[in-house]
């Protein structure tokens, strides 16, 4: 879906850091308790397990709290009529609180390029996020590897423009999130054209997905699971959009983030995802949204340099 390689190295300072935290917890939604649907609280392995609970980190075992922070990309997680967090992510998040026998609290941080810096803060134990994993990234946190993705293209439906490929994007108008990985794509595409990508960038994937709808742009590069399920699951006011399903680039993961001094954290959360995988709740949530076919079968952590492309 999305990825944050700018690194907060030296570059960047306290007063530039408690500033990006400001902006960011002005625009975080509420914070709320995850419980699972009763799809998901009856899935075989959704039960809690001790063993699991045992391996948490001290801090989180006795207060019973994982703060976790997300944004809204459907059907990864995004927000139905009421408010209430939904999707691939709330479903997981809510199954883990079962498994591990704490309160999962989960956050929206308003954009993706927050969800990097949730983790560094320290304000949050983690993040449940479609965002991609990379090499560059896993230099600053871990990255757990929870499912595939790739990118594709979306138009609005039947492509007037009969855009097939990158090429096609140059002297177009492409909306794209700030900071992600499809916008440096679509960056790196513009430079080999006679003519550049006009390109909009814009902070929040539902403002992404909206401007393509309303004509403000031609397209926009996105990642598979959001354009597939959006394609079938049209939100939003304006003329519906397709993905180009001929058109899969970048294959990788999406990876939940943990700091990197909170190993004990980490490996919990990967023995209890394996555990939904291997008792088959995570495949029948994946299901649920319609993205089995990028359903992961053995949890990793930090593999961006296995894929194909990173």
């Amino acid at each position: 879906m999305r990825s944050f390689k700018k690194s907060l190295k030296g570059g960047l300072t306290g007063i530039a850091f408690a500033l990006l935290s400001t902006s960011a917890h002005a625009a975080e939604g509420t914070t709320m308790k995850m419980v699972p649907d009763a799809d998901v609280a009856k899935l075989p392995g959704v039960a809690f397990e001790q063993t699991l609970a045992d391996r948490l980190p001290s801090a989180i075992k006795d207060k019973k709290i994982l703060k976790v922070a997300t944004d809204l990309t459907p059907p990864i997680s995004f927000q139905d009529e009421g408010g209430k967090l939904i999707g691939i992510d709330a479903d997981i998040a809510a199954a883990l609180g079962v498994i591990l026998g704490i309160d999962v609290q989960m956050t929206n941080v308003g954009a993706g390029a927050a969800i990097v810096p949730a983790v560094l803060s320290k304000r949050f134990d983690m993040t449940i996020s479609g965002i991609n994993d990379d090499v560059e990234l896993e230099k600053q946190v871990d990255v757990i590897d929870y499912m595939f993705d790739a990118t594709t293209i979306m138009t609005i439906k039947g492509n007037p423009l009969g855009i097939k490929s990158m090429e096609d994007l140059c002297g177009k108008k492409v909306a794209v999130p700030v900071g992600t990985f499809q916008a440096r794509l679509v960056e790196a595409a513009s430079a080999k054209c006679s003519t550049p990508v006009n390109i909009m960038s814009i902070p929040k994937m539902p403002d992404v997905l909206q401007a393509v709808r309303t004509g403000r742009a031609d397209a926009t590069v996105n990642g598979y699971a959001t354009s597939v399920y959006t394609t079938e699951n049209q939100t939003g006011k304006g003329v519906g959009l397709q993905a180009l399903p001929d058109v899969r680039l970048a294959i990788g993961y999406l990876g939940m983030l943990t700091s990197k001094d909170n190993p004990d954290l980490r490996d919990t959360v990967i023995a209890s995802l394996q555990h939904m995988v291997d008792s088959g709740a995570y495949k029948a949530i994946m299901e649920k949204w319609g993205l089995g076919p990028l359903a992961v079968t053995t949890v990793k952590f930090n593999d961006a340099v296995s894929m194909p492309v990173n």
